[in-house]
């Protein structure tokens, strides 16, 4: 059983490909709302949608007593999600709003997808994390399907606008690598205050342009396709990020375009391409490859002192003190103790050590 896990990559794939799967969903949604908004005001709304809407579930599940024990953000928690919130949630969409006012819609769609080529890049290079050559080339797969998703005739047009749109992508790949050293808080939290942050940001700053204010009912749907494409789509990509690191949930994101292009087949009556065929062949190499990995060496676990949700397995053999359940998921701060062993295993927040 414990084989079937690890190459099924358990819970891991799974929750970046729900986190991919909502995100794609909300694009055809969203290009719906377009005629109703500007994209500076749906973009704040989008993430406002999402930072209330779980903080009314937040708040519901505290008043009902509903425990899904996450460990709090803390004080030092707090540079890291400023960065977040800044990267992804300011700087990223004031570019991609620069770019895309004079870029064409073709050469922005591609651009875009070097969201994923920069969190593999900066997760590989700075952050260290192991990507051997099957799961490059899984990567390359998937992110090559995407581009294909993205592709239309009549493109071009690339200058300033088009740095700017790569920027944004940049300040994506930043984002999802800084949200890893999050990863172990609750991820409702995280995603409550990136999202109220930034979508206050976006739609003062869409007013400050001269937006008018929307209708009440655009607001509520653009405020639902947040709370679902944006909110738990991000917190899914936050507990992904635990169990993965963000190379590996970032190539699983990045099915997100053909996600999004299957459902404007649906909804919208776009036409079934061979494009699509083709994207759709190399996205399933490019997801089998991955769920078929398997990483095993002896490698060091460090001492270390931190808090997050978990049971009592082979890396956490601490005794308590108090009354915390050792038999099923709970929070408290623990200390791991310095070990050298051998399983199968990804770079998840125990097992970010250097190749």
């Amino acid at each position: 059983m414990r084989g079937m896990t690890q190459a099924l990559a358990w819970p891991g794939a799974p929750l970046a490909l729900l986190s991919a799967a909502l995100f794609g969903a909300s694009t055809p949604l969203a290009k719906m709302l377009l005629g109703d908004v500007g994209p500076w005001m749906l973009a704040g709304l989008l993430y406002l949608g999402a930072g209330v809407g779980l903080s009314l579930i937040h708040l519901g599940r505290r008043v009902l007593g509903i425990n899904f024990p996450e460990a709090p953000l803390r004080r030092t928690d707090l540079p890291w999600l400023a960065a977040v919130v800044l990267s992804g949630g300011v700087l990223g969409p004031v570019l991609l709003m620069v770019g895309l006012a004079v870029t064409p819609a073709a050469s922005a769609s591609l651009l875009l997808n070097l969201e994923g080529l920069f969190t593999l890049a900066i997760a590989w290079v700075v952050f260290r994390e192991n990507v051997d050559l099957r799961i490059g080339l899984g990567a390359a797969a998937i992110l090559l399907g995407a581009l294909l998703v993205s592709w239309q005739d009549g493109g071009g047009g690339f200058g300033y606008g088009a740095l700017a749109i790569a920027g944004a992508c940049l300040c994506w790949g930043i984002d999802n690598n800084l949200t890893r050293k999050l990863s172990s808080a609750d991820p409702l939290q995280i995603v409550m205050v990136k999202g109220l942050t930034a979508g206050t940001v976006n739609v003062a700053l869409a007013l400050f342009q001269g937006a008018s204010p929307p209708a009440s009912s655009v607001v509520l749907s653009a405020a639902v396709v947040g709370l679902f494409g944006y909110g738990v789509s991000i917190a899914c990509f936050v507990l992904a990020l635990r169990h993965l690191g963000s190379a590996r949930t970032g190539a699983y994101f990045a099915s997100a375009p053909f996600i999004g292009a299957l459902l404007s087949v649906a909804l919208l009556s776009e036409p079934v391409s061979v494009q699509l065929i083709a994207a759709a062949a190399l996205m399933a190499i490019g997801l089998y490859l991955h769920l078929v990995e398997h990483h095993e060496h002896d490698h060091e676990h460090e001492e270390i002192v931190h808090e997050h949700a978990h049971v009592h397995d082979e890396h956490h053999r601490h005794s308590h003190i108090s009354a915390e359940p050792a038999g099923e998921s709970h929070v408290h701060v623990h200390r791991h103790v310095p070990m050298v062993h051998r399983h199968p295993h990804y770079p998840d927040i125990h097992h970010r050590h250097s190749h």
